[in-house]
């Protein structure tokens, strides 16, 4: 806890000189090399990554902020509503650059977290997404909104939202489908350098990638759905004709969409005791005498008077 006040410190004392090095980033980067100061080039190096997660937030929330967005992300809600109604405990975890757009608003836990890469008054804690100051085994559902595809580490954040889930706790992983047509139009204009598609910014992970990133973490992927084929764009009949084949698309379960939402479990491995404890328990039986079975009892002879008569 202490290195995360320590990041907001650093981060706040040095905005004014982390915003000059990412304008000239070759000047000062030399200049902190030739001081030979460690401490400062951890700064510089926060700074600049602080940067970096505030201006993909705000790129991010602007492209939701357009009615498309607004759609796509109530969409997004409705499909939520059934896992987090079927979700209990005391923690819940929503974890992303969209900190202001709360997705677990209608969940019953009642504890609420929201961590950001970015320092933003919407996040209660400002974390990386391969570092949760979080104790193993504590929270009882981690919904990842965008989480992974704006990370530079996402199998590493993955792993820690695992890591943080209680056995057989609900995660749930909200991205943009690389292959759909948004996909390809995002493709597209991250060919422009300051772009929020470029590709040093928005690395996109494929449901199939991600499923077998969950299976390796024992995690079961319990069902997937994906949204709107046809991308929300435009007015009018283009956009009623996106909404009746994503409702086609929907109910045949078609892949192709501009969203996909995956919902794992947390599996438990099989609990094996240790093979020094085998050991000590046969030896400790060692010298020990094994009781005899012991023999039949012979049938007696029946007596002549044993019988009976009337």
């Amino acid at each position: 806890m202490l290195g995360v006040v320590l990041d907001i410190v650093l981060d706040i004392n040095c905005s004014q000189f982390a915003k000059k090095l990412w304008e000239t980033p070759h000047i000062y980067r030399s200049q902190s090399l030739h001081a030979g100061s460690s401490l400062a080039t951890l700064v510089i190096v926060k700074s600049v990554a602080n940067m970096q997660s505030i201006e993909i937030s705000r790129a991010l929330e602007s492209w939701y902020a357009r009615d498309s967005g607004e759609e796509l992300c109530t969409a997004i809600r409705l499909c939520l509503e059934p896992v987090l109604g079927l979700s209990f405990g005391y923690h819940i975890l929503q974890i992303g650059p969209l900190a202001q757009r709360s997705l677990i608003a209608d969940s019953p836990i009642n504890h609420q977290i929201f961590a950001s890469g970015a320092v933003d008054r919407s996040a209660s804690l400002y974390c990386h997404g391969d570092e949760l100051p979080l104790e193993s085994d504590s929270v009882d559902t981690v919904v990842a909104f965008h989480a992974l595809e704006f990370d530079e580490h996402p199998h590493g954040s993955l792993r820690e939202m695992q890591r943080v889930l209680r056995p057989h706790g609900h995660l749930i992983v909200v991205g943009f489908n690389p292959y759909s047509l948004l996909g390809a139009a995002h493709y597209a204009r991250g060919l422009h350098k300051g772009s929020l598609w470029n590709r040093q910014r928005h690395r996109p992970v494929s449901l199939h990638r991600l499923t077998d990133w969950l299976r390796l973490l024992d995690c079961e992927l319990e069902g997937s759905q994906q949204l709107f084929p046809v991308p929300l764009a435009g007015t009018g009949r283009w956009r009623t004709f996106a909404g009746r084949v994503d409702e086609w698309a929907s109910d045949h379960g078609l892949p192709g969409g501009s969203v996909y939402i995956a919902h794992a479990i947390k599996q438990i491995a099989g609990v094996r005791r240790p093979r020094s404890l085998r050991v000590r328990a046969r030896e400790s039986f060692r010298g020990l005498s094994v009781a005899s079975s012991p023999a039949p009892t012979p049938r007696q002879p029946r007596s002549d008077n044993s019988d009976l008569a009337a």
